[in-house]
C-alpha cells in the first residue's frame, strides 16, 4: 500500500487500486492479501449489502482459493507497466571465500541493465557487499557489469555471483560469475558481462511444479566455469556433444523469434547464456586446442584469433589474397577490422569476454560463417590445433558453416551492455 501511494504518477483511486492488484499479482500474494482485506467483517459489513458477493462466506472462500492458482504463473504486469516510476534495488556480491579475499583493495563497480535501461555505472564502497540503489524501473533485469580498477596489493577478486533484488516487486535474479577479477589471472579480465536469470524462492518450486508457466530461456543456477580452459581439466564435451551443443544454441535463437513478441525470453540468455551461442562456440575452438598452458602462462582461444588477424592482415597488405575466391579480400579486412575494434576497447573485458564479442558482432552483422573458412586457412592452425580439431575437419567445418547461415534470416539486436565502447 506505501509503495502504491508514494506514486505520484498515479492520479486517481481506481489507478491507485489496479496500481496495487497488478503489484500484489506480480509478488503473488493476490489472495493472500484480499483474504486479509475481507476478513474484516465489520468493514465489509459497512461497504457492502447483505446479499453482496463478498459477504457470503461460501462465494468468497471459493474466490479466494481461483485466485490462489494465478500464483504458478511468473506475472510482470506491474514492472512492465510503470516504467517511469523510481525503484529501489539492492544488490549483494558473493565472492567464492575459499580462494580468494572476500575483500578487494581495488575500487569496485557495478552497472545493472534491464529491458528498460541500466543504472549507470555505481562505485561499490570499498569493503561492502552489499549495496541498496535508487533507479527508474529498469524492467525484467538482463545483465550485470562487475569490474573493478585492480588497485592497491589484494586487487585480484573471485565472485560467485551477484544477486540484485528489486524491492518493490519482490522478483530476484541471480548473475552467476564464478570466475576471477584480476590482471595477472583467468583470462586478465578487469570486467565481466554477466547474465541473469530469475530466481524462484524455494517453496514456491514445490507447490508450482506440476502447473508453472515454462520457464523464460536462462542460464543453470550453477556457476560459470572457472575459465574456458578449465575444459581441459573437467570432462570434456566429445565431439557429438559439441555440435549438438551448437544445433541446440542455433535453434533455442530461431525459435525464440517465431515466438510472438510479448512471449519471448531474452536474446541474451540464448547468446551468451550458459548454454548459448558463445558458450557452444567456445567449445568448438576449444577442441583439439594443442596446450593450454605455456610456460606457465594461459593460452586462449582469443591468442589464436590475434595470430589469425595478424597473419591475415599481412597476406593482405601483401596481396597474397589477391589470388584468392573473389569474397576473401573484402571478407579479411572485415575480420581484422572488428577484432582490432575489440583490442582497442577502453573496457578491460580479458580474451573470453573479446571472443565473446566478436561472436556476437559476427553473429549480428551476418558475418561468423564469412570468418569461419579465413579461421581455418590461417597456417597457425596447424601449430595452435590437433590434426583430430573440428576445426580442422572439412565436413565439420562447413556444416557448423551452414548451421550458422540460417541465423541470417532474422535481426538481432545486441544490449548495450554487450558493445559499450566498441564502434562498429
Amino acid at each position: 500500500m506505501r509503495h502504491i501511494q508514494n506514486m505520484s504518477e498515479i492520479k486517481t483511486e481506481v489507478g491507485r487500486a489496479r496500481a496495487w492488484i497488478r503489484l500484489s499479482l506480480e509478488k503473488k500474494l493476490l489472495s493472500q492479501h484480499l483474504k486479509q482485506l475481507l476478513s474484516h467483517q465489520a468493514l465489509t459489513k459497512k461497504l457492502y449489502k447483505r446479499y453482496a458477493f463478498l459477504r457470503c462466506e461460501e462465494e468468497k472462500e471459493q474466490f479466494l482459493f481461483h485466485l490462489l492458482s494465478l500464483n504458478a504463473v511468473d506475472y510482470f504486469c506491474f514492472t512492465s507497466v510503470f516504467t517511469t516510476i523510481m525503484i529501489p534495488y539492492r544488490a549483494v556480491i558473493i565472492p567464492i571465500k575459499k580462494l580468494s579475499n572476500a575483500m578487494t583493495t581495488s575500487n569496485p563497480w557495478v552497472c545493472v541493465s534491464g529491458e528498460l535501461g541500466d543504472s549507470g555505472v555505481m562505485q561499490i564502497p570499498k569493503n561492502v557487499l552489499e549495496m541498496t540503489f535508487d533507479c527508474q524501473n529498469l524492467g525484467k533485469l538482463t545483465t550485470v557489469q562487475l569490474g573493478h580498477d585492480n588497485s592497491g596489493l589484494l586487487a585480484k577478486w573471485l565472485v560467485d555471483c551477484v544477486m540484485v533484488r528489486n524491492e518493490i516487486t519482490g522478483h530476484t535474479y541471480k548473475f552467476p560469475c564464478g570466475r576471477w577479477l584480476g590482471k595477472g589471472v583467468d583470462d586478465g579480465s578487469l570486467e565481466r558481462v554477466l547474465i541473469g536469470e530469475l530466481v524462484v524462492p524455494s517453496g514456491e518450486e514445490e507447490s508450482g511444479k506440476q502447473c508453472r508457466t515454462p520457464p523464460l530461456q536462462r542460464s543453470p543456477s550453477q556457476a560459470r566455469r572457472v575459465s574456458i580452459t578449465s575444459l581441459t581439466r573437467g570432462s570434456k564435451p566429445n565431439c557429438v556433444q559439441i555440435q549438438e551443443a551448437i544445433g541446440e544454441a542455433v535453434n533455442n535463437i530461431i525459435k525464440h523469434f517465431h515466438k510472438p513478441e510479448k512471449e519471448r525470453g531474452s536474446l541474451t540468455i540464448l547468446l551468451c547464456g550458459e548454454n548459448g551461442l558463445v558458450c557452444a562456440l567456445e567449445q568448438f575452438f576449444h577442441h583439439g586446442f594443442k596446450s593450454t598452458r605455456l610456460f606457465q602462462k594461459n593460452v586462449f582461444v582469443w591468442d589464436f584469433v590475434e595470430k589469425a588477424m595478424a597473419y591475415l592482415d599481412t597476406a593482405d597488405q601483401m596481396g597474397d589474397l589477391q589470388e584468392a575466391p573473389e569474397p576473401l579480400g573484402p571478407t579479411c579486412e572485415t575480420f581484422c577490422r572488428y577484432v582490432s575494434a575489440i583490442n582497442s576497447t577502453p573496457r578491460n573485458i580479458g580474451k573470453d569476454g573479446k571472443f565473446q564479442l566478436l561472436v556476437c558482432l559476427g553473429a549480428r552483422d551476418r558475418l561468423l560463417p564469412q570468418w569461419i573458412p579465413l579461421l581455418v586457412e590461417c597456417p597457425m592452425i596447424t601449430r595452435m590445433y590437433e590434426e583430430s580439431a573440428l576445426l580442422r575437419d572439412r565436413t565439420t567445418v562447413n556444416s557448423l558453416i551452414s548451421v550458422l547461415q540460417t541465423l541470417h534470416h532474422f535481426t538481432i539486436t545486441l544490449e548495450t551492455s554487450l558493445v559499450k565502447g566498441i564502434d562498429l
